[in-house]
Protein backbone atom coordinates (compact mmCIF):
# COMPACT_ATOMS: atom_id res chain seq x y z
CA UNK A 1 0.00 0.00 0.00
CA UNK A 2 1.58 3.74 -1.49
CA UNK A 3 2.52 6.10 1.47
CA UNK A 4 0.06 8.42 0.25
CA UNK A 5 -2.65 6.16 0.38
CA UNK A 6 -1.63 5.01 3.85
CA UNK A 7 -1.66 8.87 5.10
CA UNK A 8 -4.99 9.44 3.23
CA UNK A 9 -6.70 6.51 5.04
CA UNK A 10 -5.00 8.21 8.73
CA UNK A 11 -6.38 11.39 8.05
CA UNK A 12 -9.74 10.96 9.55
CA UNK A 13 -8.58 9.08 12.61
CA UNK A 14 -5.76 11.21 12.96
CA UNK A 15 -6.22 12.94 15.62
CA UNK A 16 -8.00 10.52 18.14
CA UNK A 17 -6.43 7.50 20.39
CA UNK A 18 -4.93 4.74 19.29
CA UNK A 19 -7.52 2.71 21.46
CA UNK A 20 -10.14 5.19 19.76
CA UNK A 21 -9.19 3.94 16.50
CA UNK A 22 -9.46 0.34 17.21
CA UNK A 23 -13.14 0.49 18.23
CA UNK A 24 -13.96 2.38 15.12
CA UNK A 25 -11.89 -0.34 13.07
CA UNK A 26 -13.34 -2.57 14.54
CA UNK A 27 -16.99 -1.94 13.64
CA UNK A 28 -15.57 -1.23 9.96
CA UNK A 29 -13.23 -4.79 9.79
CA UNK A 30 -17.26 -6.43 10.84
CA UNK A 31 -19.13 -4.87 8.54
CA UNK A 32 -16.59 -5.70 5.95
CA UNK A 33 -16.03 -9.18 6.98
CA UNK A 34 -19.73 -9.68 7.51
CA UNK A 35 -20.65 -8.62 3.99
CA UNK A 36 -17.61 -10.60 2.69
CA UNK A 37 -19.14 -13.77 4.27
CA UNK A 38 -22.51 -13.07 2.47
CA UNK A 39 -20.71 -12.45 -0.66
CA UNK A 40 -18.89 -16.21 -0.54
CA UNK A 41 -22.15 -17.87 0.44
CA UNK A 42 -24.25 -16.26 -2.80
CA UNK A 43 -20.84 -16.84 -5.20
CA UNK A 44 -21.42 -20.66 -4.18
CA UNK A 45 -25.19 -20.47 -4.54
CA UNK A 46 -24.96 -18.73 -7.89
CA UNK A 47 -22.05 -21.09 -9.05
CA UNK A 48 -23.98 -24.33 -7.83
CA UNK A 49 -27.02 -23.17 -9.87
CA UNK A 50 -25.21 -22.69 -13.28
CA UNK A 51 -23.68 -26.02 -12.61
CA UNK A 52 -27.28 -27.81 -12.18
CA UNK A 53 -28.78 -25.74 -15.63
CA UNK A 54 -25.57 -27.12 -17.71
CA UNK A 55 -26.33 -30.70 -16.11
CA UNK A 56 -29.69 -30.59 -17.08
CA UNK A 57 -30.85 -29.76 -13.18
CA UNK A 58 -29.76 -32.87 -11.76
CA UNK A 59 -27.73 -32.07 -8.19
CA UNK A 60 -26.12 -35.90 -8.26
CA UNK A 61 -25.80 -37.61 -11.36
CA UNK A 62 -23.35 -38.33 -13.78
CA UNK A 63 -21.93 -34.89 -13.80
CA UNK A 64 -20.75 -35.70 -10.42
CA UNK A 65 -17.41 -37.94 -11.52
CA UNK A 66 -16.66 -34.70 -13.89
CA UNK A 67 -17.12 -31.60 -12.41
CA UNK A 68 -16.02 -31.24 -9.17
CA UNK A 69 -12.36 -31.87 -10.74
CA UNK A 70 -13.08 -29.00 -12.94
CA UNK A 71 -13.50 -26.87 -10.29
CA UNK A 72 -10.50 -28.02 -8.79
CA UNK A 73 -8.79 -27.52 -11.87
CA UNK A 74 -10.05 -24.11 -12.25
CA UNK A 75 -9.31 -23.34 -8.46
CA UNK A 76 -5.34 -24.43 -9.15
CA UNK A 77 -5.25 -22.26 -12.53
CA UNK A 78 -6.13 -19.60 -10.48
CA UNK A 79 -4.22 -19.76 -7.37
CA UNK A 80 -1.35 -20.17 -9.44
CA UNK A 81 -1.50 -17.93 -12.54
CA UNK A 82 -3.23 -15.33 -10.75
CA UNK A 83 -2.72 -15.25 -7.27
CA UNK A 84 0.76 -16.63 -7.31
CA UNK A 85 0.35 -17.89 -3.79
CA UNK A 86 -0.15 -20.54 -1.80
CA UNK A 87 -3.97 -19.61 -0.34
CA UNK A 88 -4.70 -23.05 1.06
CA UNK A 89 -5.09 -24.10 5.00
CA UNK A 90 -6.57 -21.12 5.67
CA UNK A 91 -6.81 -21.06 9.65
CA UNK A 92 -3.45 -22.18 9.87
CA UNK A 93 -2.16 -19.26 7.65
CA UNK A 94 -3.87 -17.28 10.44
CA UNK A 95 -2.05 -18.59 13.25
CA UNK A 96 1.35 -18.54 11.02
CA UNK A 97 0.37 -14.65 10.55
CA UNK A 98 0.13 -13.74 14.16
CA UNK A 99 3.18 -16.05 15.40
CA UNK A 100 5.74 -15.23 12.72
CA UNK A 101 4.46 -12.48 10.57
CA UNK A 102 3.43 -10.19 13.57
CA UNK A 103 0.20 -10.36 12.11
CA UNK A 104 0.49 -8.91 8.46
CA UNK A 105 -0.84 -10.88 5.66
CA UNK A 106 -0.63 -10.26 2.23
CA UNK A 107 -3.55 -7.89 0.65
CA UNK A 108 -4.61 -10.08 -1.93
CA UNK A 109 -5.83 -12.44 1.08
CA UNK A 110 -8.71 -9.53 1.28
CA UNK A 111 -10.07 -11.65 -1.85
CA UNK A 112 -8.11 -14.35 -3.26
CA UNK A 113 -9.79 -17.32 -1.08
CA UNK A 114 -12.98 -15.75 -1.39
CA UNK A 115 -13.05 -16.09 -4.82
CA UNK A 116 -11.09 -19.81 -5.36
CA UNK A 117 -13.31 -21.53 -2.59
CA UNK A 118 -16.67 -20.16 -4.22
CA UNK A 119 -15.14 -21.75 -7.45
CA UNK A 120 -14.09 -25.31 -5.54
CA UNK A 121 -17.30 -25.70 -3.54
CA UNK A 122 -19.37 -24.79 -6.22
CA UNK A 123 -18.76 -27.31 -8.65
CA UNK A 124 -18.54 -29.85 -5.98
CA UNK A 125 -15.00 -29.85 -4.03
CA UNK A 126 -15.95 -31.37 -0.85
CA UNK A 127 -15.00 -28.59 1.65
CA UNK A 128 -15.81 -26.11 3.80
CA UNK A 129 -16.39 -22.12 3.46
CA UNK A 130 -15.41 -21.85 6.57
CA UNK A 131 -11.65 -21.53 6.61
CA UNK A 132 -11.13 -19.38 3.56
CA UNK A 133 -13.58 -16.95 5.00
CA UNK A 134 -11.88 -16.64 8.18
CA UNK A 135 -8.72 -16.21 6.11
CA UNK A 136 -10.42 -13.28 4.39
CA UNK A 137 -11.73 -11.63 7.43
CA UNK A 138 -8.59 -11.85 9.17
CA UNK A 139 -6.95 -10.55 6.29
CA UNK A 140 -9.53 -7.19 6.10
CA UNK A 141 -8.63 -7.15 9.74
CA UNK A 142 -4.38 -7.00 9.17
CA UNK A 143 -4.61 -4.90 6.24
CA UNK A 144 -6.85 -2.04 8.03
CA UNK A 145 -4.71 -2.26 11.08
CA UNK A 146 -1.44 -2.03 8.42
CA UNK A 147 -3.29 1.28 6.45
CA UNK A 148 -3.96 2.86 9.75
CA UNK A 149 -0.80 2.76 11.32
CA UNK A 150 -2.02 0.28 14.47
CA UNK A 151 0.63 -1.32 16.53
CA UNK A 152 1.06 -5.09 16.47
CA UNK A 153 -0.77 -5.75 19.49
CA UNK A 154 -3.72 -3.62 18.02
CA UNK A 155 -3.05 -4.75 14.57
CA UNK A 156 -3.62 -8.70 16.16
CA UNK A 157 -6.62 -7.47 17.81
CA UNK A 158 -8.17 -6.53 14.63
CA UNK A 159 -6.54 -9.84 13.13
CA UNK A 160 -8.83 -11.53 15.03
CA UNK A 161 -11.91 -8.97 14.56
CA UNK A 162 -12.05 -9.94 10.98
CA UNK A 163 -12.03 -13.83 11.96
CA UNK A 164 -14.41 -13.49 14.49
CA UNK A 165 -16.70 -11.53 11.98
CA UNK A 166 -16.03 -14.02 9.39
CA UNK A 167 -17.32 -16.71 11.46
CA UNK A 168 -20.67 -14.79 13.23
CA UNK A 169 -21.43 -13.63 9.34
CA UNK A 170 -21.42 -16.96 7.84
CA UNK A 171 -23.19 -18.63 10.80
CA UNK A 172 -25.41 -15.91 12.34
CA UNK A 173 -23.89 -16.61 15.40
CA UNK A 174 -21.75 -13.69 16.83
CA UNK A 175 -21.12 -14.92 20.41
CA UNK A 176 -19.33 -17.86 18.27
CA UNK A 177 -17.64 -15.65 16.44
CA UNK A 178 -15.78 -14.36 19.44
CA UNK A 179 -15.15 -17.61 20.85
CA UNK A 180 -13.62 -18.85 17.73
CA UNK A 181 -10.73 -16.09 17.77
CA UNK A 182 -10.09 -16.74 21.57
CA UNK A 183 -9.92 -20.39 21.36
CA UNK A 184 -8.89 -21.91 17.73
CA UNK A 185 -6.78 -18.76 17.14
CA UNK A 186 -5.44 -18.87 20.20
CA UNK A 187 -4.69 -15.37 21.13
CA UNK A 188 -3.40 -14.01 24.72
CA UNK A 189 -6.16 -11.32 24.86
CA UNK A 190 -6.71 -9.19 27.68
CA UNK A 191 -10.22 -8.30 28.91
CA UNK A 192 -10.23 -5.00 26.77
CA UNK A 193 -10.02 -6.55 23.54
CA UNK A 194 -13.28 -8.19 24.05
CA UNK A 195 -15.32 -5.00 22.88
CA UNK A 196 -13.81 -4.34 19.96
CA UNK A 197 -14.29 -8.21 19.15
CA UNK A 198 -17.84 -8.06 20.16
CA UNK A 199 -18.25 -5.33 17.91
CA UNK A 200 -16.63 -6.89 14.90
CA UNK A 201 -18.82 -9.94 15.30
CA UNK A 202 -22.26 -8.30 15.74
CA UNK A 203 -22.03 -5.73 12.80
CA UNK A 204 -20.60 -8.90 10.87
CA UNK A 205 -24.22 -10.39 12.07
CA UNK A 206 -25.90 -7.54 11.32
CA UNK A 207 -24.77 -7.70 7.90
CA UNK A 208 -25.61 -11.26 7.47
CA UNK A 209 -29.37 -11.10 8.60
CA UNK A 210 -30.02 -8.16 6.32
CA UNK A 211 -28.74 -10.03 3.32
CA UNK A 212 -29.62 -13.78 4.18
CA UNK A 213 -32.46 -13.08 6.58
CA UNK A 214 -33.74 -14.20 10.06
CA UNK A 215 -33.65 -17.85 9.48
CA UNK A 216 -31.55 -20.49 11.02
CA UNK A 217 -28.37 -22.04 9.30
CA UNK A 218 -29.63 -25.13 10.24
CA UNK A 219 -33.27 -25.64 10.50
CA UNK A 220 -34.19 -28.88 12.91
CA UNK A 221 -36.76 -30.46 14.18
CA UNK A 222 -35.83 -31.47 17.85
CA UNK A 223 -37.15 -33.74 20.69
CA UNK A 224 -37.36 -32.06 24.02
CA UNK A 225 -34.52 -32.90 26.60
CA UNK A 226 -34.70 -35.76 28.78
CA UNK A 227 -32.27 -36.26 31.91
CA UNK A 228 -32.99 -40.50 31.33
CA UNK A 229 -31.02 -39.42 27.74
CA UNK A 230 -27.95 -38.20 29.42
CA UNK A 231 -26.12 -41.80 29.48
CA UNK A 232 -26.68 -41.67 25.75
CA UNK A 233 -25.25 -38.52 25.41
CA UNK A 234 -22.23 -39.24 27.41
CA UNK A 235 -21.45 -42.42 24.70
CA UNK A 236 -22.08 -39.59 22.29
CA UNK A 237 -19.47 -37.59 23.48
CA UNK A 238 -16.95 -40.94 23.89
CA UNK A 239 -17.70 -41.68 20.02
CA UNK A 240 -16.92 -38.09 18.94
CA UNK A 241 -13.90 -37.88 20.72
CA UNK A 242 -12.28 -40.97 18.92
CA UNK A 243 -14.09 -40.19 15.62
CA UNK A 244 -12.14 -36.59 16.37
CA UNK A 245 -8.72 -38.93 16.44
CA UNK A 246 -9.43 -40.14 13.24
CA UNK A 247 -10.37 -37.07 11.53
CA UNK A 248 -7.28 -35.51 12.20
CA UNK A 249 -4.90 -37.78 12.29
CA UNK A 250 -6.36 -39.09 8.81
CA UNK A 251 -6.34 -36.07 7.44
CA UNK A 252 -3.07 -35.14 8.01
CA UNK A 253 -1.94 -38.37 7.08
CA UNK A 254 -3.55 -38.30 3.73
CA UNK A 255 -2.34 -34.52 3.18
CA UNK A 256 0.94 -35.74 3.22
CA UNK A 257 0.59 -38.60 1.54
CA UNK A 258 -1.20 -36.94 -1.68
CA UNK A 259 1.51 -33.92 -1.33
CA UNK A 260 4.06 -36.67 -2.30
CA UNK A 261 3.20 -36.96 -5.69
CA UNK A 262 5.59 -34.10 -6.99
CA UNK A 263 3.65 -33.63 -10.71
CA UNK A 264 1.00 -31.76 -10.06
CA UNK A 265 -0.89 -32.92 -13.09
CA UNK A 266 -0.60 -36.40 -11.92
CA UNK A 267 -1.81 -34.89 -8.54
CA UNK A 268 -4.83 -33.37 -10.03
CA UNK A 269 -5.72 -36.35 -12.34
CA UNK A 270 -5.55 -38.67 -9.22
CA UNK A 271 -7.64 -36.29 -7.28
CA UNK A 272 -10.34 -35.87 -9.55
CA UNK A 273 -10.82 -39.09 -10.01
CA UNK A 274 -11.18 -40.34 -6.82
CA UNK A 275 -13.11 -37.10 -5.99
CA UNK A 276 -15.60 -37.98 -8.52
CA UNK A 277 -15.99 -40.79 -7.53
CA UNK A 278 -16.53 -41.03 -4.28
CA UNK A 279 -19.37 -38.09 -4.82
CA UNK A 280 -21.17 -40.27 -7.63
CA UNK A 281 -21.29 -43.32 -5.22
CA UNK A 282 -22.18 -40.55 -1.97
CA UNK A 283 -24.05 -37.93 -3.22
CA UNK A 284 -23.92 -36.10 0.19
CA UNK A 285 -20.25 -35.68 -0.28
CA UNK A 286 -21.40 -32.77 -3.11
CA UNK A 287 -19.98 -29.58 -1.59
CA UNK A 288 -20.25 -28.66 2.07
CA UNK A 289 -22.70 -31.33 2.38
CA UNK A 290 -24.98 -29.26 4.73
CA UNK A 291 -28.28 -29.58 2.23
CA UNK A 292 -28.33 -33.62 2.64
CA UNK A 293 -27.76 -32.39 6.78
CA UNK A 294 -31.40 -30.94 6.39
CA UNK A 295 -33.22 -34.60 6.59
CA UNK A 296 -31.10 -35.84 9.22
CA UNK A 297 -32.24 -32.84 11.28
CA UNK A 298 -35.75 -33.22 10.41
CA UNK A 299 -36.48 -36.86 10.48
CA UNK A 300 -37.26 -36.83 7.01
CA UNK A 301 -37.15 -40.11 4.71
CA UNK A 302 -33.33 -41.17 4.53
CA UNK A 303 -33.86 -43.66 1.36
CA UNK A 304 -36.17 -41.23 -0.96
CA UNK A 305 -33.21 -38.22 -0.30
CA UNK A 306 -30.68 -40.26 -1.86
CA UNK A 307 -29.91 -40.79 -5.67
CA UNK A 308 -26.87 -43.03 -5.36
CA UNK A 309 -26.17 -46.95 -6.33
CA UNK A 310 -25.66 -47.32 -3.07
CA UNK A 311 -29.12 -46.76 -2.24
CA UNK A 312 -29.83 -50.21 -1.51
CA UNK A 313 -28.37 -49.87 1.87
CA UNK A 314 -30.86 -47.57 2.92
CA UNK A 315 -33.77 -49.77 2.53
CA UNK A 316 -32.49 -52.22 5.47
CA UNK A 317 -32.70 -51.61 8.21
CA UNK A 318 -28.72 -52.20 9.69
CA UNK A 319 -27.59 -50.99 5.88
CA UNK A 320 -28.93 -47.21 7.15
CA UNK A 321 -25.63 -47.33 9.64
CA UNK A 322 -23.46 -49.37 7.53
CA UNK A 323 -23.90 -46.61 4.95
CA UNK A 324 -23.82 -43.94 7.10
CA UNK A 325 -20.24 -45.45 8.95
CA UNK A 326 -19.01 -45.48 5.18
CA UNK A 327 -20.29 -41.67 4.62
CA UNK A 328 -18.08 -40.98 7.94
CA UNK A 329 -15.28 -42.78 7.36
CA UNK A 330 -14.72 -41.51 3.26
CA UNK A 331 -15.39 -37.76 3.99
CA UNK A 332 -12.23 -37.19 5.35
CA UNK A 333 -11.16 -38.43 1.92
CA UNK A 334 -13.27 -36.65 -0.21
CA UNK A 335 -11.93 -33.68 1.79
CA UNK A 336 -8.58 -34.25 1.35
CA UNK A 337 -8.66 -35.42 -2.40
CA UNK A 338 -10.49 -31.86 -2.81
CA UNK A 339 -7.68 -29.50 -1.33
CA UNK A 340 -4.69 -32.03 -2.51
CA UNK A 341 -6.06 -31.46 -6.22
CA UNK A 342 -5.87 -27.59 -5.91
CA UNK A 343 -9.11 -26.57 -4.90
CA UNK A 344 -9.29 -24.51 -2.05
CA UNK A 345 -11.29 -24.70 1.21
CA UNK A 346 -11.43 -25.84 4.86
CA UNK A 347 -11.84 -28.45 7.74
CA UNK A 348 -14.48 -26.62 9.49
CA UNK A 349 -17.35 -27.70 7.27
CA UNK A 350 -16.77 -31.41 6.92
CA UNK A 351 -15.74 -31.31 10.39
CA UNK A 352 -19.46 -30.41 11.57
CA UNK A 353 -20.55 -32.65 8.94
CA UNK A 354 -18.80 -35.76 10.58
CA UNK A 355 -20.30 -34.93 13.49
CA UNK A 356 -23.65 -34.53 12.23
CA UNK A 357 -23.88 -38.06 10.73
CA UNK A 358 -21.61 -40.16 13.62
CA UNK A 359 -24.13 -38.31 15.68
CA UNK A 360 -26.82 -39.68 13.70
CA UNK A 361 -25.20 -43.48 13.24
CA UNK A 362 -25.06 -43.71 16.89
CA UNK A 363 -28.59 -43.02 17.41
CA UNK A 364 -29.85 -45.12 14.53
CA UNK A 365 -27.38 -48.08 15.58
CA UNK A 366 -28.58 -47.63 19.42
CA UNK A 367 -32.43 -47.48 18.16
CA UNK A 368 -31.55 -50.60 16.47
CA UNK A 369 -29.96 -52.32 19.42
CA UNK A 370 -32.84 -51.35 21.99
CA UNK A 371 -35.69 -51.64 19.29
CA UNK A 372 -37.89 -53.79 21.89
CA UNK A 373 -36.61 -52.48 25.06
CA UNK A 374 -39.28 -49.57 24.82
CA UNK A 375 -35.74 -46.82 25.12
CA UNK A 376 -35.93 -44.55 21.97
CA UNK A 377 -32.68 -42.40 21.46
CA UNK A 378 -33.69 -39.07 19.72
CA UNK A 379 -31.91 -39.07 16.16
CA UNK A 380 -32.21 -35.41 15.35
CA UNK A 381 -31.16 -34.34 18.73
CA UNK A 382 -27.94 -36.56 18.25
CA UNK A 383 -27.32 -35.22 14.80
CA UNK A 384 -26.77 -31.35 16.40
CA UNK A 385 -24.91 -32.49 19.69
CA UNK A 386 -22.82 -34.87 17.43
CA UNK A 387 -21.66 -31.69 15.69
CA UNK A 388 -20.67 -30.30 19.20
CA UNK A 389 -19.08 -33.47 19.42
CA UNK A 390 -16.55 -33.23 16.22
CA UNK A 391 -15.80 -29.43 16.77
CA UNK A 392 -14.72 -29.58 20.31
CA UNK A 393 -12.09 -32.52 19.38
CA UNK A 394 -11.07 -31.83 16.08
CA UNK A 395 -10.71 -28.29 16.68
CA UNK A 396 -9.72 -28.42 20.67
CA UNK A 397 -12.52 -25.65 20.93
CA UNK A 398 -15.37 -26.94 23.24
CA UNK A 399 -16.90 -23.70 23.89
CA UNK A 400 -16.77 -22.65 20.43
CA UNK A 401 -18.86 -25.50 19.69
CA UNK A 402 -21.14 -25.24 22.23
CA UNK A 403 -22.57 -21.86 21.85
CA UNK A 404 -22.01 -22.18 17.75
CA UNK A 405 -24.81 -25.06 17.14
CA UNK A 406 -26.55 -23.88 19.78
CA UNK A 407 -26.89 -20.26 17.83
CA UNK A 408 -26.65 -22.36 14.53
CA UNK A 409 -30.07 -23.86 14.91
CA UNK A 410 -32.00 -22.30 18.07
CA UNK A 411 -31.27 -25.79 19.80
CA UNK A 412 -31.14 -23.59 23.43
CA UNK A 413 -32.84 -26.30 24.80
CA UNK A 414 -30.44 -28.98 24.41
CA UNK A 415 -27.40 -26.81 25.96
CA UNK A 416 -26.56 -29.38 28.97
CA UNK A 417 -26.45 -32.20 26.16
CA UNK A 418 -24.15 -29.87 23.96
CA UNK A 419 -21.94 -29.41 27.03
CA UNK A 420 -21.82 -32.70 28.24
CA UNK A 421 -20.79 -34.12 24.46
CA UNK A 422 -18.20 -31.82 23.88
CA UNK A 423 -16.33 -31.59 27.51
CA UNK A 424 -15.93 -35.30 26.95
CA UNK A 425 -14.78 -35.30 23.52
CA UNK A 426 -12.67 -32.91 24.10
CA UNK A 427 -11.19 -34.56 26.60
CA UNK A 428 -10.95 -38.06 24.68
CA UNK A 429 -9.00 -36.26 21.90
CA UNK A 430 -6.86 -34.53 24.14
CA UNK A 431 -5.83 -37.96 25.70
CA UNK A 432 -4.46 -38.77 21.82
CA UNK A 433 -4.15 -35.56 20.21
CA UNK A 434 -2.29 -32.40 22.15
CA UNK A 435 -2.94 -29.62 19.61
CA UNK A 436 -6.02 -28.98 16.70
CA UNK A 437 -6.04 -30.13 13.52
CA UNK A 438 -4.99 -26.38 13.11
CA UNK A 439 -2.16 -26.01 15.22
CA UNK A 440 -0.48 -29.21 15.49
CA UNK A 441 1.62 -29.00 12.06
CA UNK A 442 3.22 -25.48 13.52
CA UNK A 443 3.56 -26.52 17.10
CA UNK A 444 6.23 -29.28 15.79
CA UNK A 445 8.14 -25.70 14.65
CA UNK A 446 7.89 -23.57 18.01
CA UNK A 447 6.06 -21.77 16.20
CA UNK A 448 2.86 -21.64 17.48
CA UNK A 449 1.57 -18.64 19.70
CA UNK A 450 -0.67 -20.04 22.75
CA UNK A 451 -2.47 -18.87 25.90
CA UNK A 452 1.01 -19.36 27.89
CA UNK A 453 2.06 -15.76 28.27
CA UNK A 454 5.88 -17.42 28.58
CA UNK A 455 5.49 -19.58 25.51
CA UNK A 456 3.74 -16.31 23.70
CA UNK A 457 6.75 -14.33 24.73
CA UNK A 458 9.02 -16.74 23.00
CA UNK A 459 7.26 -17.22 20.18
CA UNK A 460 7.05 -13.64 19.10
CA UNK A 461 10.79 -13.24 19.93
CA UNK A 462 13.15 -13.84 16.51
CA UNK A 463 16.43 -14.81 16.86
CA UNK A 464 17.88 -12.70 14.10
CA UNK A 465 16.51 -9.65 16.40
CA UNK A 466 18.79 -10.36 19.33
CA UNK A 467 22.00 -11.35 16.80
CA UNK A 468 24.78 -9.18 17.64
CA UNK A 469 28.18 -8.93 15.19
CA UNK A 470 30.21 -6.92 17.36
CA UNK A 471 32.76 -8.85 17.48
CA UNK A 472 35.90 -8.67 15.71
CA UNK A 473 37.06 -11.76 13.77
CA UNK A 474 40.17 -13.48 13.73
CA UNK A 475 41.86 -15.65 11.44
CA UNK A 476 42.88 -19.42 13.08
CA UNK A 477 46.06 -19.15 11.56
CA UNK A 478 46.64 -15.83 12.54
CA UNK A 479 50.00 -15.33 15.92
CA UNK A 480 48.95 -13.84 18.61
CA UNK A 481 51.39 -10.73 17.92
CA UNK A 482 49.05 -10.37 14.89
CA UNK A 483 46.11 -10.00 16.61
CA UNK A 484 47.09 -8.23 19.62
CA UNK A 485 46.22 -4.98 18.16
CA UNK A 486 42.65 -6.44 17.23
CA UNK A 487 42.31 -7.85 20.97
CA UNK A 488 43.50 -4.48 22.82
CA UNK A 489 41.50 -2.51 20.19
CA UNK A 490 38.17 -3.96 21.54
CA UNK A 491 36.46 -4.24 24.92
CA UNK A 492 34.85 -7.64 23.18
CA UNK A 493 35.26 -9.87 25.89
CA UNK A 494 34.91 -12.88 22.94
CA UNK A 495 36.44 -13.17 19.51
CA UNK A 496 34.80 -15.62 16.83
CA UNK A 497 37.64 -17.63 14.89
CA UNK A 498 36.92 -17.92 11.29
CA UNK A 499 38.07 -19.46 8.12
CA UNK A 500 38.68 -17.31 5.19
CA UNK A 501 35.17 -18.19 4.01
CA UNK A 502 33.44 -16.69 7.32
CA UNK A 503 32.75 -20.35 9.04
CA UNK A 504 33.10 -20.37 12.25
CA UNK A 505 36.04 -22.67 14.07
CA UNK A 506 36.03 -21.51 17.74
CA UNK A 507 36.13 -18.84 19.72
CA UNK A 508 38.61 -16.76 22.35
CA UNK A 509 37.91 -16.24 25.32
CA UNK A 510 39.99 -12.66 26.96
CA UNK A 511 39.42 -14.20 30.66
CA UNK A 512 40.89 -17.60 29.10
CA UNK A 513 43.72 -16.07 27.43
CA UNK A 514 44.74 -13.21 29.65
CA UNK A 515 48.35 -15.00 31.04
CA UNK A 516 49.56 -15.97 27.16
CA UNK A 517 48.96 -12.35 26.35
CA UNK A 518 51.13 -11.05 28.69
CA UNK A 519 54.23 -13.79 27.24
CA UNK A 520 55.95 -12.20 24.91
CA UNK A 521 57.88 -14.94 24.11
CA UNK A 522 54.63 -16.97 23.13
CA UNK A 523 54.14 -14.00 20.31
CA UNK A 524 55.25 -15.43 17.10
CA UNK A 525 54.95 -19.04 17.96
CA UNK A 526 51.62 -19.33 18.94
CA UNK A 527 49.26 -19.46 16.52
CA UNK A 528 44.84 -18.66 17.46
CA UNK A 529 43.91 -22.55 16.96
CA UNK A 530 46.22 -23.03 19.68
CA UNK A 531 44.24 -20.83 22.00
CA UNK A 532 40.54 -21.56 20.49
CA UNK A 533 38.05 -23.22 22.37
CA UNK A 534 34.57 -24.53 21.21
CA UNK A 535 31.48 -22.76 22.77
CA UNK A 536 29.25 -24.97 24.87
CA UNK A 537 26.41 -25.33 22.03
CA UNK A 538 25.60 -23.39 18.41
CA UNK A 539 22.21 -21.51 17.79
CA UNK A 540 21.09 -21.55 14.19
CA UNK A 541 19.70 -18.92 11.96
CA UNK A 542 15.66 -18.69 12.85
CA UNK A 543 16.21 -21.23 15.32
CA UNK A 544 13.15 -21.23 17.66
CA UNK A 545 13.23 -19.25 20.86
CA UNK A 546 12.50 -21.77 23.09
CA UNK A 547 14.77 -23.85 21.75
CA UNK A 548 17.19 -21.28 22.36
CA UNK A 549 16.45 -20.83 25.71
CA UNK A 550 17.00 -24.11 26.25
CA UNK A 551 20.19 -24.37 25.19
CA UNK A 552 21.32 -21.26 27.56
CA UNK A 553 19.71 -23.08 30.32
CA UNK A 554 21.58 -26.70 29.65
CA UNK A 555 25.31 -24.65 29.10
CA UNK A 556 24.93 -22.06 31.88
CA UNK A 557 26.61 -20.02 29.01
CA UNK A 558 26.56 -16.12 29.33
CA UNK A 559 26.77 -16.06 25.27
CA UNK A 560 26.74 -18.11 22.48
CA UNK A 561 27.89 -17.77 18.33
CA UNK A 562 25.36 -17.52 15.89
CA UNK A 563 25.56 -19.96 12.62
CA UNK A 564 23.80 -20.72 9.28
CA UNK A 565 23.06 -24.44 8.56
CA UNK A 566 26.05 -24.19 6.64
CA UNK A 567 28.31 -23.30 9.71
CA UNK A 568 28.98 -19.98 8.40
CA UNK A 569 29.48 -16.90 11.38
CA UNK A 570 26.66 -14.59 11.80
CA UNK A 571 27.02 -13.12 15.50
CA UNK A 572 26.68 -13.83 19.09
CA UNK A 573 23.57 -13.71 21.28
CA UNK A 574 23.87 -12.83 25.00
CA UNK A 575 22.08 -14.12 27.81
CA UNK A 576 21.69 -10.44 29.15
CA UNK A 577 20.11 -9.11 25.32
CA UNK A 578 17.88 -12.28 25.47
CA UNK A 579 16.79 -12.06 28.81
CA UNK A 580 15.94 -8.00 28.08
CA UNK A 581 14.47 -8.71 25.23
CA UNK A 582 12.11 -10.89 26.84
CA UNK A 583 10.83 -8.70 29.39
CA UNK A 584 9.73 -5.95 26.73
CA UNK A 585 7.99 -8.49 25.07
CA UNK A 586 6.22 -9.97 27.86
CA UNK A 587 5.18 -6.09 28.88
CA UNK A 588 4.06 -5.34 25.22
CA UNK A 589 1.50 -8.70 25.28
CA UNK A 590 0.53 -8.16 28.54
CA UNK A 591 -0.63 -4.84 28.91
CA UNK A 592 -4.29 -3.88 28.38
Amino acid sequence: MSGKLEKWLKAPLGSLSEGNRLLILSLAVGICSGLAAVLLLKLIDGIRYLVGLLSGGSAYDWQNLVTPGIGMLLSLLFVRYIVRDNISHGVTKVLVAISKNESRIKPHNMWSSLVASSITIGMGGSVGAEAPIVYTGAAIGSNFGRAFGMSYKNMTVLLGCGAAGAIAGIFKAPLAGVLFTMEVLLFNLSMSSMVPLLLSSVSATVMSYIFLGHSFPFQCTLTPFSMANIPFYILLGLFGGLASVYFLRTTLWLEDRVAAVKHSSVRWICCALGLGLLIFLFPQFYGEGYASLGVLLNGGDIASDSRTVLAFLLRTPWGVPLFFLLVMLLKVFAMALTNAGGGVGGTFGPTLFVGAIAGFLLARTLNLILVNSGISVPEQNFVLVGMAALMAGVMQAPLTAIFLIAEVSGGYDLFLPLIIAATISFGTTRLFEKYSIYSKRIAKTGELLTHDNDQAVLTLMKTADLVRDKYPRVQADATLREILPVISGSAAAVFPVVDAEDRFLGLLDMDNIRKDIFRTELYDTTLVRHLMEQPRAFIYQNEPMDSVMRKFEVTEAWRLPVVTQEGRYLGFISKSRMLSAYREELKLISQD
